[in-house]
Formats: structure tokens, C-alpha cells, sequence
């Protein structure tokens, strides 16, 4: 699976940007999806998820009511929207999947991860 993250930019305080993440392959629906972002001199976080039919999300407290996790399994892509950015956001952002057979509830742990896209830079000034 090779996973395609875009759409990051520069963005001021409360505005909104939508992350896209392409993969290949024709297992895609399939997959459980992840988002997790990384900031300077900081781990990896857990951003949001998705399992493989989009059904159930689930996402971490600092991104709740703000961020949305959805999937279209058509066309190979998952989307995360950001509204109302904080600087606190300003990351790199990563798309990641594992296979849905597994559980899901430990979607928040990277290590459960096999696949990762590339990231895209998100920078929210103030």
C-alpha cells in the first residue's frame, strides 16, 4: 500500500484546511485509516481515525468538535477537515493504515500501523 498525503499550507488562526491521502491499491477498503501529526521537538500524536467502512471515527481530545476523519473507499482517498486552527496545530501531518481485520480500538497507537504516507506541513500563524 503506498499511502499520498497533501493540501497542507500556511493558514491563519481559525481558518480551515483539508487534508487528503490518496492510497493504492485495491485493498483500500479495507483498511483501517489514521491520521497523526508531529511537531517540532515533539512525538508523534494521534490526530483521528477511521475504520474501513467509515462507519466509526474517533479522534484525540485536543482536535474533538474542530477535526473530521471521513473516507471515500470509491476513490481511494481519506480527508481529514480542520476548522477554527489554533497554532497549536502548526505539524506535520501523516496518513497511515493497518488492516481492517484488526481491532480497531487500539487505532490510536502508531505502532499499529503497517503502512505511512509521506506528510504534509500544516502551519497555522497567529
Amino acid at each position: 500500500v503506498q499511502l499520498q498525503a497533501s493540501g497542507g499550507g500556511l493558514v491563519q488562526t481559525g481558518n480551515s484546511l483539508r487534508l487528503s491521502c490518496a492510497a493504492s491499491g485495491r485493498s483500500f477498503s479495507t483498511y483501517a485509516m489514521g491520521w497523526f501529526r508531529q511537531a517540532p521537538g515533539k512525538e508523534r500524536e494521534f490526530v483521528g481515525g477511521i475504520n474501513w467502512s467509515g462507519g466509526v471515527t474517533n479522534y484525540a481530545d485536543s482536535v474533538k468538535g474542530r477535526f473530521t476523519v471521513s473516507r471515500d473507499n470509491v476513490k481511494n482517498m481519506v480527508y481529514l477537515q480542520m476548522n477554527s486552527l489554533k497554532p497549536e496545530d502548526t505539524a506535520v501531518y501523516y496518513c497511515a493504515a493497518f488492516p481492517g481485520f484488526r481491532p480497531y480500538g487500539s487505532n490510536c497507537l502508531g505502532y499499529e500501523y503497517d503502512w505511512w504516507g509521506q506528510g504534509t506541513q500544516v502551519t497555522v500563524s497567529s
